[in-house]
């Protein structure tokens, strides 16, 4: 490494510039602390460039011609193929062609010092950076070090990788062409919305899962009516099957799958979208006391567990991998980290209090933005009773609310909320259908603000919404 040639005193310095990292900063600036930025590629991070933005402008026009197809009087319009060029245009666009300009004016404008390169511990409260030209500084922390670094996506160790040169989640929505055949290994989150992008855009998709159904971790009936419209429009599922091994034979040539069970699938490209990993692997943490490679173990303020200065921010600490939910726990850890330097008390063991990310816990939204899209927040089912509470699941056909009739003919979805029968309260929503993904937000909202059924009940939904399901779910319930 670089010998350090300057050492620069900060109030805050943030390792990661992503979603995370740069609302700690503002947080941390907005109470009057010099804030230090840490970041070695570019302002604004996955989520900017190779997640949530690029996945969901690839999706949006998928999703409205599915939509439109199912709309009397329009949908004889919307047969045609989807116009690839320009899906792919509007993508670049949303990144910003993978340019951090505004990225870097918005941290800037809050004050923040950036430092371009890449931030390892070099001890306590000190991050040393390594500028892509080999010099070198040593930022210290008075008050905190907030590691955002986000994650990485894990690639299985197979016989044949390298050669085959698989897509990862990155390749993936920010591919410049479309494959002729596309595998994709992994019945998640990215697995599904990839596939549900480039069936759409001309791909043939086989999607190859090891479990029983797509999207494990939502009730049961949501990965279903997901892989019934996603065989629909033309995609092959296989469950309970395993990769092997690859072959690519030549640099341009097809890519070989090697099944667990015999079987062999050629293609042109293979995505994996097998799982994360925390990128703490070059960090320094070993420093500091801590494993090199690991999650970070933090409280609800996300301050490290055993530190009274290094915190761990977003996806790092493994708790919600969401930019929604990392981007929460800044402002909470922000709110922390300016209070503790003003001596301010803490209220971190309050639930629901302005140190504490509860809803890491208890709120957690996702939308998955596939046809149909899926949607859930809290608990469910299974999770509530294996964490020992009473319950019911309540459940209703989301094709049987007018709203659903009129937003488009032959509409299928579900609904279901978890109710804790010992107080009254949702844990847990879940919604499956077209268009649903707005309608989170209120269950989010009645689960983190834990509101009674009662209350519930005065809650009018508008007629004729798709919201009226609140009506059908509370008197399903009260029978």
């Amino acid at each position: 490494m670089t010998d350090a040639v300057d050492v620069s005193p900060y109030d805050v310095v943030v390792i990661g510039a992503g979603p995370v990292g740069e609302n700690v900063a503002d947080r941390a600036r907005a109470a009057g602390l010099s804030t230090a930025v840490v970041e070695s590629e570019l302002i604004g991070g996955e989520c900017s460039y190779w997640a949530c933005m690029p996945s969901k402008a690839l999706l949006r026009p998928v999703v409205a011609r599915a939509d439109a197809r199912r709309v009397p009087g329009l949908s004889a319009a919307a047969q045609g193929p989807l116009d690839v060029e320009a899906v792919l245009a509007h993508r670049d666009e949303m990144t910003s062609h993978w340019k951090d300009d505004g990225q870097v004016g918005w941290l800037e404008s809050v004050g923040a010092d950036i430092y371009r390169g890449t931030g390892r511990l070099s001890g306590p409260r000190e991050v040393t950076v390594t500028a892509p030209d080999g010099t070198g500084h040593r930022l210290t922390a008075r008050h905190a070090v907030a590691v955002c670094t986000g994650t990485r996506a894990v690639v299985p160790d197979l016989p044949g990788i390298a050669e085959a040169r698989p897509w990862t989640s990155r390749e993936a929505t920010s591919a410049k062409e479309v494959p002729g055949r596309l595998v994709v290994v992994g019945g998640g989150v990215v697995g599904v919305e990839m596939a549900t992008v480039w069936q759409a855009l001309g791909a043939e998709v086989t999607l190859l899962i090891r479990g029983k159904g797509l999207l494990p971790k939502m009730e049961p009936f949501a990965g279903e009516l997901v892989a019934g419209a996603l065989e629909e429009a033309g995609a092959r599922i296989r469950t309970g099957v395993s990769v092997t091994a690859l072959e690519r034979l030549a640099p341009d040539g097809p890519v070989t799958v090697v099944l667990d069970d015999g079987g062999r699938i050629e293609a042109d490209e293979i995505l994996f979208a097998t799982g994360r990993a925390p990128r703490t692997e070059d960090l320094g943490l070993e420093t500091v006391g801590l494993e090199p490679g690991s999650w970070l173990t933090v409280d609800d303020s996300c301050r490290v567990e055993g530190s009274d200065w290094l915190y761990g921010v977003g996806d790092v600490n493994h708790r919600a991998l969401l930019t929604h939910q990392g981007k929460y726990q800044a402002r909470i850890a922000g709110a922390a980290i300016a209070a503790r330097a003003q001596q301010v008390p803490l209220l971190e063991t309050d639930p629901w209090g302005a140190h504490a990310a509860t809803a890491d816990h208890a709120a957690v939204p996702q939308v998955v933005f596939t046809d149909p899209e899926a949607a859930s927040v809290g608990l469910t089912l299974a999770e509530a009773e294996q964490a020992g509470h009473r319950v019911r699941a309540v459940d209703y056909d989301l094709a049987s609310v007018a709203g659903s009739g009129l937003y488009a003919d032959g509409y299928q979805g579900r609904a279901r909320m978890i109710v804790d029968l010992d107080r009254e309260i949702l844990l847990g929503v879940t919604f499956v259908g077209p268009g649903i993904g707005e309608l989170l937000h209120s269950a989010t909202v009645a689960v983190a603000g834990e509101v009674p059924i009662d209350r519930l009940w005065h809650a009018v939904p508008a007629y004729p919404t798709i919201s009226e399901v609140w009506l059908r779910l509370l008197e399903t319930y009260r029978g």
